[in-house]
This record gives structure tokens, C-alpha cells and sequence, in this order.
């Protein structure tokens, strides 16, 4: 009886766990922006590294100011609960990086989009010496300007996403540095024939793209991390990430031995730094 009294109050305590579970909400920020590929594959991660850890949510989408910045300050005041960013440490400090890349490195390779008539220029670019003579568009609150600087290159901040498309394509900058998983995506989306990718050449950096979740939330982020490195183990991380960018990933003009790789220092980025 005493056995039987103790199963059935586990029993209880379970059904009561699985109810409260599912009452969970987690506050997704959203940019208020046209949303790519990439948005998509992040948002349907975030639902399966929450399946994977046996974690019952709602997702709730919360649409924010397309800042990255004052997004991350977002999480700190509870606004939010989750938010995808590339890492710096700022934003390691402003809220809980779930240490999972959830683009598998390839944020840091970044083809060049140049307007079309601009192509010759970049002909002869061997070295980031070379590329320096030439000006760049990125993001004011982007870790990514800051790496550019950091290296010697010549970088405009601007805040307006989309604008850094038309520059591009009136000629007002020489070129747009975008990642092997966005460009292909954000390309069919413009439609411009005048923006084009640099095929002789592009530039790598050392880097990650994480989940961010609010320092409130530290719970949250050991199932996000419990969610991803299950999926890892399982293969349904890849096959998720093969999905969306093996496709595009294919089209990028880039032939083998055709192509110089530019390699950044990024001093912003210590993986192998340890916790304090």
C-alpha cells in the first residue's frame, strides 16, 4: 500500500509537471523587417530544440525595432524571453548565449554583393590590403563592422537594413558583405539585376551565431542547449540546416581553385575562453 501510495503521488507530480509545461510561453523577438530563409530555419530550430528537451511552449512572436542591440536590451528589461544574433562579447554579457552555432560557421563566410558594373574592380583583390581601397556597407550595431575596422577595411555604418541594398545597387558603396546561408535568399528577394556576387573572391572570419536568451530565463537556456545538442546526436539538426541552405549554398559562384579566400582576425570572438 505504501509502495502503491508512493506511485501515485510520482503519477500525480508528472501530470501536474507535463500541465504546467504546457502552459509555458516563450517570447520570441522578431525584427520588424521582411523576413528571409534564415528567419524561417531559426524559428523552426527554436520549436524543435524546444521538442527535443521534452519542453512544452507556445511561442509567442514579439515584434521589435530591427536594432540587434537594442533587442538584446530587450531581453535584459524581460521583455523578451529568446533572440538569434551573431556573438560578440557585449552581447554575451546583455544576455545567456546558448553556445550551439546555429549556422555551423558559415555566417562568417561572406560572399561580396557589388553592383553589377563594379565587377571589374574587385579583378585583381588578393588581400585585405587590396580590399581596403574599397568601401563597405554594414550594420551600426553589428559585430560584423566592428571586425571589418578592426582589420583595415573601409566600413559605413548605416541603420536601415534595407537601405544597405539600394547603396549597393546605386553605387554608393563598392560592396555588401553577406553570409554563404543569406545571400542567395536575400538576392531572390530583392530581385535586382543589378546586384550581383563578387565570383572571384570572398572573406572569412571566425565567428557564431547563437540563440540568446534573456539572463531571467537561465532555465530556458539549458533546455535550448539540451534541445540543439540533442538534435546534433540525432542528425535532425543537419538534416533541418541541409533543408533550407544545401540548396543555395550550391548556387554560389564560387569554383574551387577559381577563388581567393580572405581571411579576418576577429578579436571579439573567443570560443575557447572560459566562463566566469
Amino acid at each position: 500500500m505504501k509502495r502503491l501510495c508512493s506511485a501515485i503521488l510520482v503519477l500525480l507530480s508528472l501530470g501536474y509537471s507535463l500541465t504546467t509545461e504546457a502552459n509555458n510561453v516563450v517570447n520570441l523577438a522578431i525584427e520588424q523587417r521582411p523576413l528571409y530563409k534564415r528567419d524561417y530555419y531559426l524559428h523552426e530550430l527554436l520549436a524543435a530544440a524546444l521538442r527535443a528537451s521534452n519542453y512544452q511552449a507556445e511561442i509567442n512572436e514579439v515584434l521589435v525595432h530591427p536594432h540587434q542591440q537594442r533587442t538584446l536590451l530587450m531581453l535584459d528589461e524581460k521583455q523578451a524571453d529568446v533572440f538569434w544574433s551573431m556573438t560578440s562579447p557585449e552581447r554575451e554579457h546583455l544576455a545567456i548565449a546558448v553556445k550551439v552555432p546555429l549556422f555551423k560557421g558559415y555566417i562568417g563566410k561572406r560572399a561580396l554583393l557589388t553592383k553589377r558594373a563594379f565587377l571589374p574592380r574587385f579583378k585583381d583583390v588578393k588581400t585585405k590590403q587590396d580590399l581596403a581601397q574599397f568601401s563597405a556597407i554594414q550594420g551600426h550595431d553589428w559585430p560584423d563592422t566592428k571586425i571589418l575596422a578592426q582589420n583595415g577595411l573601409t566600413v559605413r555604418p548605416l541603420a536601415n537594413y534595407q537601405a544597405m541594398f539600394n547603396l549597393v545597387i546605386r553605387g554608393r558603396v563598392d560592396y555588401f558583405p553577406r553570409s554563404f546561408i543569406e545571400v542567395m535568399s536575400e538576392m531572390e528577394q530583392i530581385k535586382s539585376d543589378e546586384l550581383v556576387i563578387v565570383p572571384n573572391l570572398y572573406i572569412t572570419y571566425p565567428t557564431a551565431f547563437y540563440f540568446f536568451v534573456s539572463n531571467h530565463k537561465p532555465e530556458l537556456a539549458e533546455v535550448l542547449l539540451k534541445g540543439l545538442n540533442t538534435m546534433k546526436s540525432s542528425g535532425e539538426f543537419e538534416q533541418l540546416f541541409a533543408s533550407y541552405f544545401a540548396e543555395d549554398l550550391a548556387k554560389l559562384p564560387f569554383k574551387e581553385g577559381e577563388v581567393i579566400e580572405i581571411k579576418l582576425d576577429n578579436d571579439y570572438f573567443q570560443p575557447q575562453k572560459k566562463e566566469p
